[in-house]
């Protein structure tokens, strides 16, 4: 219907008219909705009957306004409208929204007219939903917008898909990737009209009771439409946290979720896997999951020996529930060591065979499915009959989950589709794997596949069996976060890749780094002997990196966590597209190698091999508008800005915006493995006359008692007041068992100026090299530690840090140090790898030891700096002369100065002089990148 029509048609209308059938109380007198995202303590979400307030009838059509920019359409050929759960949408009891309702003088034209929306409705023949009969209408940039039903969204954001399995970038992985609830044309629609429902809202066992087991029926036979209409314009971040309040909130995953996870697919014995998980502590790498894939049950190779054949027709030995006794000769034993390192397990399962007569639990599963166990008839799988899947969950998992199983990974392999229309085996697989943890009492968790919208419920994601290529890397960032546009917030993808798994370590290198700033953090890989994950077993630099990248992880827990729980209040994933924060950029939408790491920090991973002679990889970044801090250089910039950067295989691209507070923690080896104590609390520079505040979530992690408020947040507050820096940590809100009473903590401030003074609570500290009593600097990152005893977390902690008049001003003098520091090292050291036919010049020494000069004199910072910015450029100079005369001479030093000439037949000297010309060019290249 065009805008003209629409007028002519408004003009017909009288306001407030009830005839003609109409029902429902729109011209509520209530005050306009606030629209909240955050639940309300105890909140249950799941009432799926609407206020009747918010509802209008008009013959067999029923419009529910759900908030200002929702609204549900409902038409039923019998008039009988549904008011069951669907498996997506669970609550429809929201508040009433402010609207108003008009019907035109003869009764037969509807207009229903929110803040942000005006629908209207003239039902011709059946009444059903075409578009001639129904519009909405609504404002986007400044522009009316008409949808219509049939209407193609040419403009959504996409959502995510069930598996990347062999998927070979994005132009294979894209095409099956589904709808999202965003769009760049300011709308979206969900048709739920013949999607299932579940035949009871008695959802109480989300609250950790024991309760019925809502299920799913079909629904009612005949003609129906139920749409639900998202009219958010480019507000995505509310579009996003009303879905959640109508579907279901987002989990908070356990805490230990947020570490390392270790899987492959390998039929390892108990003592290999002991000997991993003690290869990670003895490298000081930390892991909190071990994912034992399918061979720690009877596979293939057992049961053809044996003469068993799968009467399911599947793939002998995928589905399995009986430990393999060679490999596992006393699992409970062997679980008990596994929780004693402080891990928690995974098994896999394919559950598409049923349960075949040789399991250990076919007798007790026969007997309870009827079927008499002397038979030897397998049980079939069918995940959507209660009895099948009570009796499968009761006999085949709480026994395993008795004996140490902490989770299930459940690998497909049950088929597209099941035996209750319009339910897929996955979907309803996560469905009553997880809901069985709830009505356990347990904090739930599961490791699956994405099995459709709904399913945001039920995490974390299993992505598949990528290919192990640059390619898959690089689409991953896009591809995670865009699944945010579905509420999906944690996939976990095979870092290292899947096929055919063997890697080099630039690619595996880069992969975990991106793996530590996603969602999970699991490194993966095939049955290929060839194939490599453990960290320690890469080569320098790789395996400092790789070490890094897991440390770092594990440090930045405590955002994570708190960021986990942000997903869970809003129902934004904190790994999420650019355009949630800034909807009207165009490079918001193109940079798709880029997302938001939580609302502090923007992570542009590398995902393209490096330069072969500097090692430098160069990334195109764009910044959004802002002001931001490249975490590993120290760099400052102005948005909107695109650059091109340039980073080692130690660097990550990560950004953050000016002020920015991030909480981390000690090392650790596991999640839990000490209490966070000191809470390190690192504040980003903040412009003169600037605020910033940050709130520390933490829990119990006990069941999901953090859904009714057992919790606690600790406020921190940042002011930069001309020189002096004020930062307030505490006191503690909430409560939770187990919580410290008492905490000390670290204040880091990177990338500024040195103090002249600081004080605790009033108190000077005094200046001390890495004590635990006084401040320390630490000149190559320009870093101030400044820590804090151990305080009552009800008490507030008020730090002042006042550097020299006017230095705050001079923060300009330091811009990219930190990444000239880390650059020059590199130079130092490749410099150093041309000995005897050359070495570091005294000019490069100089300027590669100016951090550490300024770390053992902070007070000289000025004065150091100054003489840096004079010394460099003759240092670039003094490397860029060695290297034009570097062949000149080379082979002449390294047959005069080789250790190697000593030992008959023991001077290469080709060998020899292309390794120490190789390491001039890339001191070369990497002396012309610093500074840049």
């Amino acid at each position: 219907m065009d805008t003209n029509r629409m007028k002519v048609r408004s003009l017909l209308l009288l306001v407030g008219s009830l005839a003609a059938g109409i029902v429902g109380q729109g011209q509520s007198p209530a005050a306009p909705e606030t629209h909240p995202a955050s639940p309300s303590i105890g909140e249950t979400a799941t009432n799926p009957v609407a206020n009747p307030g918010a509802v209008v009838v008009l013959g067999r059509a029923r419009f529910t306004v759900l908030t200002p920019q929702l609204i549900r359409m409902e038409w039923a050929e019998d008039g009988k409208f549904e008011d069951h759960a669907s498996l997506v949408f669970l609550n429809r009891n929201l508040p009433v929204p402010k609207f108003s309702k008009e019907l035109s003088t003869d009764g037969h034209a509807l207009t229903i007219t929110t803040t942000d929306l005006t629908l209207a409705y003239t039902p011709s023949a059946d009444g059903s939903f075409t578009a001639e009969d129904l519009s909405l209408s609504l404002q986007v940039d400044g522009k009316e917008t008409i949808w219509h039903p049939g209407m193609a969204d040419t403009e959504n954001l996409k959502g995510t898909t069930r598996t990347l399995d062999g998927a070979l970038g994005s132009k294979t992985a894209q095409e099956g990737i589904e709808p999202g609830l965003v769009s760049r044309s300011g709308w979206a629609v969900v048709d739920d009209s013949s999607r299932p429902l579940f035949d009871s809202s008695d959802f109480r066992f989300l609250q950790g009771e024991k309760s019925p087991w809502p299920w799913a029926m079909e629904r009612p036979a005949g003609k129906r439409q139920d749409l639900y209409f998202f009219g958010y314009g480019h507000d995505y971040r509310q579009a996003l946290g009303d879905y959640v309040r109508v579907a279901g909130r987002i989990p908070l995953p356990p805490r230990f979720a947020f570490g390392a996870w270790w899987s492959r697919f390998w039929a390892y014995s108990d003592q290999e896997i002991l000997d991993i998980v003690h290869g990670f502590h003895e490298n000081d790498t930390p892991l909190d999951v071990f994912v034992i894939d399918m061979d720690w049950h009877l596979t293939q190779g057992e049961l053809q020996a044996a003469g068993r054949v799968d009467q399911s027709h599947g793939l002998l030995g995928w589905t399995g529930y009986t430990w393999d006794k060679g490999l596992f000769p006393d699992p409970p034993a062997f679980l008990d060591k596994l929780h004693a390192e402080g891990l928690k397990t995974s098994l896999n399962l394919h559950p598409a065979s049923g349960v075949q007569p040789w399991e250990e639990a076919y007798p007790a599963m026969a007997r309870a499915m009827g079927v008499d166990p002397a038979t030897q008839k397998y049980i079939p799988f069918d995940i959507t009959d209660k009895k099948y899947a009570t009796n499968y969950m009761d006999i085949l998992h709480h026994p395993l989950e008795k004996e140490g199983i902490d989770f299930w990974w459940l690998d497909w392999q049950s088929g597209p589709t099941t035996n209750m229309p319009g339910v897929t085996a996955t979907w309803w697989l996560n469905y009553v794997h997880f809901t069985d943890q709830q009505r356990e009492g347990k904090r739930p968790l599961l490791f699956h596949r994405w099995g459709g919208l709904g399913n945001h419920r039920y995490q974390i994601g299993f992505s598949g069996d990528v290919i192990s290529v640059w390619p898959s890397l690089a689409f991953q960032p896009w591809f995670t976060a865009t699944a945010a546009n579905v509420g999906y917030a944690y996939w976990s993808h095979d870092i290292g890749g899947h096929l055919p798994g063997s890697v080099d370590p630039e690619l595996y290198t880069r992969w975990v780094q991106f793996g530590a700033f996603s969602p999970i953090l699991r490194t993966h890989t095939t049955k290929n002997p060839d194939s490599e994950r453990r960290p320690w077993a890469y080569p320098e630099p790789y395996s400092a990196a790789l070490r890094s990248a897991f440390q770092l992880r594990y440090a930045l827990q405590p955002y994570l966590y708190t960021e986990g729980h942000r997903t869970y209040e809003n129902g934004v994933a904190f790994v999420h597209p650019l355009y949630y924060d800034w909807p009207e950029a165009d490079e918001a939408y193109t940079s798709q190698n880029e997302y938001m790491f939580g609302d502090q920090i923007m992570v542009a991973p590398v995902v393209t091999p490096s330069d072969k002679t500097s090692g430098l990889a160069t990334e195109s970044i764009w910044l959004p508008k802002g002001e931001w801090i490249e975490w590993p250089t120290g760099t400052h910039f102005t948005g909107p800005i695109k650059v091109d950067r340039s980073f080692s295989i130690n660097q990550v691209p990560i950004y953050l915006k000016a002020g920015s507070i991030v909480p981390m923690q000690p090392p650790m080896l596991y999640t839990g493995e000490k209490p966070v104590d000191p809470l390190i609390v690192n504040v980003w520079p903040l412009e003169p006359g600037s605020h910033s505040s940050y709130s520390v979530y933490e829990d119990s992690g006990e069941a999901e008692q953090y859904q009714k408020g057992v919790f606690t947040n600790i406020p921190i507050q940042a002011a930069q007041m001309g020189d002096t820096l004020k930062v307030e940590i505490g006191p503690v809100q909430g409560h939770f068992t187990g919580m410290l009473r008492r905490r000390g903590y670290e204040l880091r401030l990177p990338a500024d100026w040195p103090p002249a003074s600081v004080t605790v609570n009033g108190v000077p500290l005094r200046q001390a090299t890495k004590s635990k009593t006084g401040w320390h600097y630490d000149g190559n990152t320009l870093t101030t530690f400044v820590p804090v005893a151990s305080v009552s977390v009800a008490s507030k902690v008020t730090i002042e840090v006042r550097r020299a008049s006017g230095m705050t001003a001079r923060r300009t003098e330091l811009n990219d140090f930190p990444g000239q520091m880390a650059r020059l090292s590199e130079v130092y050291q490749a410099m150093r790898d041309t000995s005897p036919a050359g070495d570091a010049t005294d000019v490069v020494i100089d300027a590669y030891q100016t951090g550490n000069r300024i770390s053992y004199h902070p007070e000289s910072a000025a004065a150091e700096i100054a003489h840096f910015h004079e010394v460099l450029p003759k240092a670039q100079a003094s490397v860029s002369q060695m290297n034009a005369t570097f062949d000149a001479h080379v082979e002449e030093k390294i047959r005069l100065y080789s250790p190697q000439r000593w030992i008959p037949g023991g001077l290469d000297v080709p060998a020899l002089k292309k390794s120490r010309t190789t390491a001039m060019r890339r001191a070369a290249k990497l002396m012309e990148d610093t500074g840049k």
